[in-house]
């Protein structure tokens, strides 16, 4: 491992590491370069092909197989002239990262002339083998193929990698049995469920709203390192995350990286990863230093979530791609170091009408501000209501890492609002119940615009100790991990609030049957909703001790590993949730629940063997070789006939050495059996739960005896546990 480290040193103070920036270019001239947009398709199709394209991506309709040949042809016609020779139907399977096996448009006929060709046929469907994805049972041996269908809401797109490029077509994935195998099929329904329910609410206020359409705007969060320091260490190369390391002496105490001037390499790194996401239609805006050494963040405009999370987990693979270019590791792990702030991927949500409202944002009317309240006050009685699926739809190894500190959000799920909305909210409760009569005056004339500047005041200084804040015109989801797939948490939070407005449609109607006015029977009903979730609202610190104890008064969960967090998934609750709103159903949501068990199982033993690996590989072979020099120098002085107490200091090392050395080798042989009898463990919740009761604890037994050693054995003969001072870019 030294010999490595200090080759990547040689090679980083040698090189330079000048790679070229993309030249200078106005955004706009390349935005979209690489997508098939509407622009695009009225250009390469007939009248007919483009009104059916966008009619299907404007309303849903779907388009039948005459349409899909002209398409399909218009397609290939496009990516030819780009240089394409190939095509992929590209989804999202349930691994967390994307998948696709490329087609050629070359075919031969049976008269043996060869040509180039793309029908409806292929562009709609393909059927892929895909017996090795994840489906949690889901799938017998003799049913194991899969079938990816197009989503014309997603534009295709252009890969380029290398020499190659590739068009690729968006795409659902589904069983030979129907179940859905990944995230976007899902994500679409409860897109659907929230448009069907919003859209109900919405007509209260406005009758002309057809449409709602939630909107995702993800901040992702990530380390940069030499691409030659991260090969010299297994437990990155494996895990993602460093299970060993000494802290540097100075990583983020003065807090002179957040916001910072960006470092050259990371800029020209950046620059053209953006390039190429501009291509792609990944509309970012924003990119600056973080907290930690070398790690920094980018973030986009606001889109609709289904597009919004295909850009997001399409950027994470042009980030990986782009930076071994540079001669760069992108690190998304949520925790990479111990000791300094973890990475996160930041959801913001909202939604909006296809009349132009932001239903998060507070209007200029009585009308309009009583639909914001009835909007807002549904989120809260939603996250309210589910807080344990809210939890366990951003649990992952990963994240267990980083709840909690630096940053990152607690494990306790609650609403931050700010000082405003709250005076807003209890005002509302004290107010309604009473004769509504009397009070109209007050409640419709809720004028928040005219405080604006007190609520931008209040909501730009937010809670970054909340996992769920509002933020002036959007809440923000802030305890998603940063290697996550945007959508898990999306269809979580979007179903739920599907839920929560079809029932307060349903009890407002019931009041309005009852002979209450309208605006009555809705602050009725919002009172009421404010009373039961008020609970969830915290302003304070979600890190102290007193909140837990606090929370823990007002029942919300408090659920801090991921394998009982998991468990929400399966309740009769969510089941119940899901099935009705179509967007999963029991057996689905089984085969979630039990692929998000093996693949904590898997994470965390991979980790326990790396872990195993280094200390009996690497650590304690260099620990015995210091113990030898010290064994030596000892010999020496005392052949010289020196007193003890000139090399008492040597012997009082050595004994500790040794004693550390010791635990370290039982520890590691008891973590070991630990995982053996785990894995034994046939149920995989068990076993799960086994991994993170018996097996993780030597984790830290371990980790605990090998700093101990590291500040014991002479560094210059141990360089893996020091490595961690020089990952940050120079």
């Amino acid at each position: 491992m030294s010999s490595l480290r200090f080759k990547a040193i040689d090679k980083l103070t040698a090189d330079k590491g000048e790679v070229e920036a993309p030249a200078t270019s106005r955004i706009t001239a390349i935005f979209n370069e690489n997508v098939f947009t509407l622009k695009t398709a009225r250009e390469f199709l007939s009248d007919e092909g483009y009104k059916s394209l966008a009619a299907s991506i404007k309303g849903g309709k779907r388009i039948d197989r005459n349409m899909a040949n002209q398409i399909a042809a218009g397609l290939r016609q496009w990516a030819e002239s780009k240089g394409v020779t190939h095509f992929t139907h590209w989804f999202q399977p349930l691994t967390g990262a994307t998948a696709e096996k490329h087609d050629s448009f070359f075919t031969l006929k049976s008269d043996g002339s060869a040509l180039e060709e793309f029908d409806g046929a292929a562009l709609i469907q393909q059927e892929p083998d895909a017996s090795s994805f994840p489906s949690g049972g889901i799938r017998a041996t003799f049913e194991a193929r899969g079938y990816t269908a197009w989503d014309p809401s997603s534009p295709a797109f252009i890969i380029e990698t290398g020499e190659g490029k590739t068009l690729c077509i968006p795409t659902i994935f589904v069983s030979y049995t129907g179940e859905s195998l990944d995230y976007k099929a899902p994500l679409l329904k409860a897109l659907d469920a929230l448009n069907k329910s919003a859209v109900e609410v919405c007509n209260y206020f406005d009758r002309n709203v057809t449409k709602v359409t939630a909107t995702l705007g993800w901040e992702q969060e990530y380390f940069l390192i030499d691409a030659g320091f991260a090969n010299a260490r297994p437990d990155l190369t494996m895990t993602g995350r460093t299970v060993f390391g000494h802290a540097p002496a100075k990583g983020q105490q003065l807090e002179d990286h957040y916001f910072g001037s960006i470092p050259e390499r990371a800029y020209k790194f950046m620059r053209d990863f953006e390039s190429e996401c501009y291509k792609l239609g990944i509309p970012l805006r924003t990119r600056h230093n973080e907290v930690a050494p070398s790690q920094f963040e980018c973030a986009p405009i606001f889109e609709e979530v289904n597009l919004a999370v295909d850009h997001n987990i399409l950027m994470m693979d042009v980030m990986s791609r782009v930076a071994a270019h540079h001669g760069l590791v992108v690190l998304l792990h949520e925790k990479p170091f111990a000791g300094i702030n973890g990475s996160g991927k930041h959801n913001n949500w909202s939604m909006a009408t296809d009349t132009g409202v932001n239903l998060l944002a507070p209007g200029k009317t009585p009308k309009t501000n009583l639909m914001f309240l009835t909007f807002f006050v549904n989120t809260i009685k939603a996250v309210h209501d589910h807080a344990d699926l809210m939890r366990a739809a951003i649990a992952s190894a990963g994240n267990d890492h980083r709840l909690g500190a630096n940053e990152a959000p607690p494990a306790i799920i609650s609403i931050f609002i700010g000082k405003y909305l709250t005076e807003v909210l209890a005002e509302v409760e004290s107010r309604v119940g009473k004769k509504f009569s009397e009070q109209d005056e007050i409640m419709l004339k809720l004028d928040i615009h005219k405080t604006i500047p007190e609520l931008l005041l209040d909501n730009t200084d937010r809670n970054r100790t909340s996992p769920f804040a509002f933020t002036g015109n959007k809440f923000e989801f802030r305890a998603v991990g940063s290697s996550a797939n945007c959508a898990n948490a999306m269809i979580t939070l979007n179903t739920i609030m599907a839920d929560t407005l079809q029932h307060f449609k349903k009890e407002v109607d019931a009041l309005i049957e009852k002979g209450e006015k309208k605006e009555v029977a809705i602050m009725q009903i919002i009172q009421q909703y404010i009373v039961s979730a008020k609970k969830v609202l915290f302003e304070g610190d979600g890190y102290s001790e007193e909140w837990q104890k606090e929370a823990e008064r007002r029942g919300l969960p408090n659920v801090k590993t991921t394998p009982p967090a998991l468990d929400a998934f399966v309740t009769s609750k969510a089941k119940k949730l899901f099935e009705t709103h179509h967007v999963y159903n029991h057996v689905e949501l089984e085969a979630r629940h039990e692929i998000a068990l093996e693949d904590y199982i898997k994470k965390v033993q991979i980790e326990g063997r790396v872990i195993a690996d280094l200390a009996t590989n690497h650590i304690l072979p260099t620990a015995f070789t210091y113990q030898n020099t010290l064994i030596q120098n000892i010999k020496g002085m005392k052949d010289l006939g020196l007193p003890e107490s000139t090399y008492k200091a040597q012997l009082d090392v050595l004994t500790e050495i040794s004693e550390h050395i010791n635990v370290v080798r039982a520890k590691v042989e008891e973590m070991t059996e630990a995982r053996k009898e785990a894995n034994a463990i046939a149920e995989s919740r068990a076993r799960a739960i086994a991994y993170c009761d018996k097996v993780k604890p030597f984790f830290d037994e371990i980790r605990y005896h090998v700093d101990k050693l590291e500040i014991l054995v002479d560094d210059r003969l141990w360089e893996l546990p020091k490595y961690r001072e020089m990952l940050f870019l120079r």
